[in-house]
């Protein structure tokens, strides 16, 4: 891994931040999330948009790296029914869940309203180039300024860095497995860049058309990791079914040490 600088984020909002476990979590919205990081790209602040669930949660609590990643970015949504379920279990309630894959196409539809510029990086070369075309056949006026998959080695971050340099987008958003993808956005960000990077999990291979999502039925019963599950079971029982236990286990625990601090003071 090379070296990281980790450098703490310019906040640009009021709003309250709550701490789950080890995780800082702003009290944002999806509504006020968009309007606030637009003030990030009108000032060309840099800004990485973090996105926390319960899985995020669990692998910070076990590397030191990612909490100090995590924690000092400039704003940190709740990306997860369990994390704002927890929230409300310790009377730290969180407006709502701002998934990942909506708050993406939102931002993309701003881009596309107010000419912001945007960069795709991740997932295999043909999905991504999907993705560039289903986003550009949705919007006309939509400025992508260059794709470029996900299969590359950390010796090639310099090369990245650069072309990010030359094509200088308003938004990046990163396809690529947690925690590289938290690694590598904060060595680009230590190259200078302005930009809004945005780490976006498997919404690529949705938008594209490679892997369904869930059912609106489903994902307003916060079911939609169930549904995920369902369709990978090989590969995400560990991460949504053992790690949610783990997750509810630890926040149990918290309620129970916040009982007896209240009963003591």
């Amino acid at each position: 891994m090379k070296n990281l600088v980790i450098k703490q984020e310019k906040r640009l909002g009021s709003n309250n931040r709550i701490n789950i476990l080890g995780a800082n979590i702003d009290v944002l919205s999806n509504k006020d999330t968009i309007s606030l990081v637009e003030k990030y790209v009108i000032t060309k602040t840099p800004l990485h948009l973090m996105g926390v669930n319960a899985d995020k949660i669990n692998a910070l609590n076990n590397n030191k790296l990612l909490r100090e990643i995590v924690n000092k970015c400039g704003i940190i949504n709740a990306d997860g029914a369990s994390v704002i379920l927890a929230s409300k279990f310790l009377k730290k309630p969180l407006p709502e869940r701002v998934a990942g894959i909506d708050l993406m196409q939102d931002l993309v539809a701003l881009s596309a309203k107010k000419n912001y510029s945007i960069f795709l990086l991740g997932a295999k070369k043909d999905v991504v180039e999907t993705t560039a075309k289903v986003l550009k056949n949705k919007y006309d006026k939509l400025n992508v300024v260059g794709i470029h998959d996900g299969y590359f080695k950390e010796k090639d971050w310099d090369k990245i860095a650069d072309l990010l340099l030359r094509k200088a987008p308003d938004f990046v958003f990163v396809g690529i497995t947690s925690p590289i993808k938290e690694y590598l956005i904060e060595y680009l960000q230590n190259k200078g860049l302005n930009s809004v990077f945005m780490g976006v999990g498997g919404s690529f291979d949705v938008i594209s058309g490679k892997i369904p999502r869930a059912p609106k039925w489903v994902q307003k019963m916060n079911l939609e990791w169930l549904f995920r599950m369902s369709r990978e079971p090989r590969r995400l029982f560990k991460r949504y079914f053992r790690g949610n236990i783990k997750f509810i286990k630890k926040v149990i625990s918290e309620k129970k040490i916040m009982n007896r601090e209240t009963k003591q003071s």
